[in-house]
């Protein structure tokens, strides 16, 4: 059975994550103190201790997520040896499917994803902004309905989760309009997002230039398997092709849906999410019911989902 490893995005983090893998691994505790060290932060005792407040911040977010993933993947490895066909990550995911395809160290990927969320925050310059995720409505309905909403504002539909659930980034008004006519249109739900910018829109374009500054600092190895990017949800192991398509992840839609189709018709059935929560595992479900979805969060998953894959072996 053809395997994909899943990472997950922001929204994912809660107070507590990744306690039991520090526990369990010196290694983690060492890159989580230097991290620390490095940019003067308290991360480590952020993600254990909260406040929840700070975690939400994305240039702790991000970090923090990605340091979860990697743990998780790695106390797996240790205990079951199943390399995937593909790696893929939801819009910060794809830094962590980096790292887990060998294309980034661990500590190369933290440090970028820490500034890519500063960046991220910073290149708002203040304009008033929101998210939402609309929830009931085609992908296309929901484009239609940023285009029409765009005379009162800049929206557009940014992640493409499943396929009746997009989410929407822009300023306030443009994404106001856009709830508006989204439930006059018959959406089930219009969910506000707490978010740092908007993000994946043209609002955040001078992020992208920081970016390619900053990840010009770092090596971008050939990947060990084929990683699925979210701008185009095609596969790419070239490093120098990866920090191109990241690049332009920032400003451009997560390609969710299409991401997993795409594995889903090169014969993949079975995806194990790697990190905290389950959230892309109840995506993918959404997407094909017919897939098999495992998740780690936590050390206690690994034995269920070892026992699992070795009676289908």
């Amino acid at each position: 059975m053809k395997t994909a490893f899943v990472f997950p995005g922001q929204g994912a983090q809660y107070v507590g994550m990744a306690k039991d893998f520090l526990a369990a691994d010196a290694e983690l505790n060492r890159i989580l103190e230097q991290f620390d060290a490095e940019h003067g932060t308290k991360l480590k005792a952020i993600m254990l201790e909260g406040p929840e407040d700070a975690l939400k911040e994305t240039r702790f977010t991000q970090p923090a997520i990605l340091l979860h993933s990697i743990a998780a993947l790695k106390a797996f490895s240790q205990e079951l040896d199943l390399r995937p066909d593909f790696v893929a990550g939801h819009s910060l995911g794809e830094f962590t499917a980096l790292a887990a395809a060998g294309v980034l160290t661990l500590p190369d990927a933290m440090h970028i994803v820490h500034k890519r969320g500063e960046f991220m925050i910073k290149a708002n310059a203040g304009v008033p902004f929101a998210m939402a995720a609309i929830i009931g409505l085609t992908s296309s309905e929901v484009i239609e309905i940023c285009a029409e909403a765009e005379a009162q504002g800049l929206v557009r539909a940014v992640n493409f989760n499943t396929p009746i659930q997009t989410v929407i980034s822009g300023t306030q008004v443009g994404v106001e309009a856009a709830g508006e006519l989204a439930k006059a249109k018959g959406a089930k739900r219009v969910l506000p997002l707490v978010v740092g910018g908007p993000f994946h829109t043209p609002l955040i374009e001078q992020a992208s230039a920081w970016l390619t500054d900053e990840m010009q600092n770092f090596e971008f190895g050939t990947a060990a398997m084929p990683v699925v990017s979210n701008v185009d949800a095609m596969p790419e192991t070239n490093g120098d092709a990866i920090r191109a398509k990241l690049v332009k992840q920032i400003i451009s839609p997560v390609r969710w849906v299409e991401c997993i189709e795409f594995m889903l018709s090169q014969g993949v059935r079975r995806f194990v999410e790697f990190g905290p929560q389950k959230v892309l595992s109840g995506m993918i479900k959404n997407i094909d019911k017919e897939a098999q979805v495992l998740n780690v969060d936590k050390l206690e998953d690994i034995g269920s989902v070892k026992e699992l894959l070795l009676s289908q072996a």
